[in-house]
């Protein structure tokens, strides 16, 4: 059964940078490690962006189950083989350091952007399509963003990075997208919704879990909920949105609020009433053109019930180790077919239908 990897990553690495224009070396992020390091502690370094520190991660061969050469692009048919070895036909490869805005300022975040996405276009396209990449739009600029999304439609890219909290200084349903979304449903590449932040949280790396959660993960659930709210796929009738690497249990709690939310509006006649029959049903996610990531222990029985099995895809999450790794989710999916937890259709749509759909492969 062929199998495309819906959420796979990339570690930056010097080579992403040297796409920057000549008047934007100044601007190039430098690796830099702590001055004093704790015998028996994991290493730390980070990259220097704009006078802040980001963290650069330091990944275990062992853990992660890659290579340097793997997970910087280094060596693209050493990522290729590892695609063989997971019987993976294909990757989408979302970034890193991008998951969390790095940067206040819109010339340093053009510059920046503008360099990964040309740096990673080279890289993928040695694999002759295995491997697809989602452009990261300079959001701070709506017409550098255009351009953007015209370069990478022509060189590979199969979807557009967004984040569902404060981008640009704006919420996901603010008009000021609008421009880039009528784009992207021209071009037919679709917004995925990855978590992370749109905003800047210049923390020591020790305090960023105390919000994590908060600032990573809600924001792609919140998005969810705008985008149904405020109508955008009636909007832009043609454009798919992805909710990525957030895990798919929260969609029962967003689909009820949702219905409340509608049938409550103007006492049940007010502007979205006409759509609250979706709510709670099958057809809340496709009525929508919604799609999703799993992970593979979540209860996918029910929430099959409730999002349909058009909707649902998967992913590894290839280089990072956090909780979101599942590299052997072909085979535990067998196994709840096998239990009869779920259907062989249902398998087959998540492990590749429904992202080939999403990603438009």
């Amino acid at each position: 059964m062929p199998i495309v990897d819906a959420d796979t990553h990339v570690d930056e690495t010097e080579a992403t940078w040297e796409y920057l224009r000549e008047h934007e070396e100044a601007f190039k992020p430098v690796t830099q490690y702590p001055s004093r390091v704790d015998p028996g502690k994991t290493p730390t370094r980070y990259w220097l962006i704009d006078g802040h520190r980001q963290m650069r991660f330091v990944r275990d061969d062992k853990t992660t189950r890659t290579t340097v050469q793997t997970r910087e692009l280094l060596d693209v048919q050493a990522r290729l083989r590892d695609m063989d070895a997971m019987g993976t036909e294909v990757q989408v490869i979302y970034p890193t350091l991008f998951l969390m805005e790095a940067t206040e300022r819109p010339e340093v975040s053009l510059a920046l952007r503008r360099s990964y996405n040309r740096w990673l276009a080279d890289r993928c396209a040695e694999s002759h399509g295995r491997l697809r990449w989602v452009c990261l739009p300079p959001l701070m600029n709506i017409e550098d963003s255009l351009e953007e999304l015209r370069f990478a439609k022509d060189h590979g890219a199969c979807g557009i990075l967004k984040k569902g909290d404060l981008e640009a200084g704006k919420w996901p349903a603010d008009p000021y997208f609008f421009p880039v979304y009528e784009e992207a449903n021209r071009l037919d590449l679709p917004i995925c919704i990855h978590i992370g932040s749109g905003t800047p949280d210049f923390v020591p790396a020790r305090e960023f879990s105390l919000g994590s959660f908060m600032r990573s993960q809600l924001p792609a659930v919140h998005a969810f909920h705008t985008i149904i709210r405020h109508q955008l796929p009636q909007k832009f009738p043609k454009l798919r949105f992805g909710i990525i690497e957030a895990g798919c249990s929260w969609i029962s709690f967003i689909a009820w609020e949702l219905k409340r939310r509608m049938e409550k509006a103007a006492d049940g006649a007010g502007t979205f009433s006409q759509f609250a029959r979706y709510t709670l049903s099958s057809e809340l996610l496709k009525s929508n053109r919604m799609y999703v990531t799993c992970q593979v222990d979540e209860d996918l029985a029910y929430i099959l019930k409730l999002a349909g099995e058009d909707s649902l895809m998967i992913g590894s999450d290839y280089t990072h180790r956090d909780s979101s790794m599942e590299y052997e989710f072909p085979r535990l999916l067998n196994e709840r077919v096998n239990k009869g937890e779920i259907s062989q259709s249902a398998m087959q749509k998540i492990l590749y239908d429904n992202a080939k759909t999403f990603y438009g492969l």
